[in-house]
């Protein structure tokens, strides 16, 4: 139990008699710690009452709950009888009380998460709700991207030999062997000087929760966050659970305020158009940084699929462009889509020292360290090639196949790297997807929940997204019916 305050203590009722209950206040800071026991899992509710955290407004105070059990109805006694005490013992002179305060219990979660848009998936499931699927039909989905290709040998062999090191606490910024594995195969795969592995490498658990975790590391409040429109969605949580607001544009090019920018999210191969950054493009992202500040975090998971040359890289670009350090840039890479292993959760981000750092940090106090079997499995990966090689094989052959297919009413073009066809429909992209799976059998992702509405238009509407991981006898029929309902309208 805590110390007695040394200004006051007033004990009230017990609303709970089968509770031990008591109420701690000190006056005038207004903190209440009230232990409550009885049960093996001790819990304990904390209530702030301190006027310069903002806990009270004018006519309401707001009540910030930890609790480790369901008790709403136990709390909302509580608190009610907290209150009204509270109110006739202190009369506070730093606020007008109009009449008395009125009681609303909140949870003890963050308000941030009332920001996050429903995920794309489930907007997906909403839409297809309520029907069932032709039964004549296969099922065949093509709405994630999620690769289905086997995962090496070589991987699989190294992790199952490495399982030893289960029982060893893994560092957060990895083994030397892996971060060197990693600089080596920077160096080989971008034609850059290696990069130093100790400052400039930094293993991650995939380029999706490090995507995240980047932003919570550079922004402060308030910051603006610029996001490609359409757009992976993780950028646009990650800005808004750091504070954040997120711009959303098509071209970055065309944004005319850069103030309060702090960080720009690219994707290149780009998700879903699997359109490619060039080196000029790069140069003004360039320039814009210096100009502003931001940093860049530069996603760059399909690096590896690709069907003429290979994707320009953002250290690449920057090496090129005699940006020698990499200043204010960061790349985000990983083993899912290349090595076809996305359940390992293996991935790097490699760039401006001075960043990569301050994201150690950052990762030290997050937990976010890559266990030790993982870890020997993606030295594994990261130091061969063939099976690279032969993945994008699989996936050329898949594009061959169904690319002739996609004709008129509907419409696409190549993509320069990944395993999406950005499809334009010649109606409604949500209607369209909820008829292909009602009367096909056949998901896939409607353009317009990858997107934002931006300068009063929503540049997925009127697409769907399709990822050719299925097998390529399935890709081709799903092609086929694609095809069916959109000449059938």
């Amino acid at each position: 139990m805590p110390s007695r305050p040394s200004k006051r203590l007033q004990t009230f009722s017990n609303p709970a008699p089968e509770r031990d209950f008591r109420i701690h206040m000190e006056i005038p800071e207004f903190t209440c710690l009230c232990p409550m026991t009885g049960q093996p899992d001790f819990a304990t509710l904390v209530l702030d009452y301190i006027a310069d955290r903002l806990c009270v407004e004018l006519k309401s105070l707001k009540l910030y709950i930890w609790s480790y059990r369901d008790e709403g109805a136990f709390h909302e006694a509580v608190t009610n009888k907290i209150l009204d005490d509270l109110v006739a013992a202190t009369k506070p002179r730093w606020m007008r009380l109009e009449a008395k305060f009125n009681v609303g219990i909140q949870e003890a979660l963050n308000p941030l998460l009332d920001r996050l848009q429903p995920y794309p998936f489930e907007k997906l499931r909403a839409l297809i709700g309520g029907h069932t699927p032709n039964p004549a039909l296969k099922p065949i989905n093509l709405s994630i991207g999620e690769p289905k290709h086997p995962t090496p040998a070589l991987v699989r062999d190294a992790l199952s030999g490495a399982l030893d090191g289960l029982a060893t606490y893994p560092a957060t910024a990895g083994t030397p062997a892996l971060r060197q594995a990693i600089a080596a195969w920077l160096e080989r795969r971008y034609g850059i000087p290696k990069p130093d592995a100790e400052t400039q490498v930094l293993p991650v658990n995939g380029t999706r929760e490090a995507l995240f975790a980047f932003a919570q590391t550079v922004l402060s409040p308030g910051a603006r966050v610029v996001c490609p429109n359409p757009f992976y969605q993780i950028y646009e949580g990650a800005a808004l659970l750091a504070g954040g607001t997120p711009i959303y544009e098509e071209n970055f090019l065309n944004i005319k305020d850069w103030r309060g920018v702090q960080l720009l999210y690219v994707c290149s191969p780009a998700n879903p158009s699997g359109k490619v950054l060039d080196v000029e493009d790069w140069k003004r992202l360039f320039e814009l940084s210096d100009r502003h500040g931001f940093a860049i975090a530069s996603d760059e998971c399909y690096s590896e699929i690709y069907f003429d040359r290979p994707p320009l890289g953002a250290l690449e670009a920057a090496f090129k462009l005699n940006r020698k350090n990499y200043e204010r840039l960061v790349a985000f890479s990983s083993l899912s889509k290349r090595s076809n292993c996305p359940g390992m959760r293996s991935g790097f981000a490699a760039g401006d020292p001075a960043l990569i750092k301050k994201f150690l940090l950052y990762r030290t106090y997050h937990g976010s360290a890559m266990s030790l079997p993982v870890q020997q499995a993606s030295v594994a990966a990261w130091g061969d090639e063939k099976h690279v090689i032969e993945n994008r094989r699989l996936y050329a052959e898949k594009f061959k196949a169904v690319f002739p297919l996609i004709r008129e009413p509907l419409q696409t073009g190549m993509p320069d790297g990944g395993f999406y066809l950005w499809i334009r429909t010649p109606g409604d992209d949500a209607e369209f997807t909820r008829r292909l799976h009602h009367q096909y059998n056949v998901l896939v992702l409607p353009g317009s929940f990858l997107a934002r509405d931006s300068g009063g238009t929503n540049p997925g509407r009127n697409h769907i997204r399709v990822a050719l991981v299925a097998t390529i006898a399935e890709c081709v029929e799903a092609a086929g019916r694609l095809m069916q309902l959109a000449k059938n309208g």
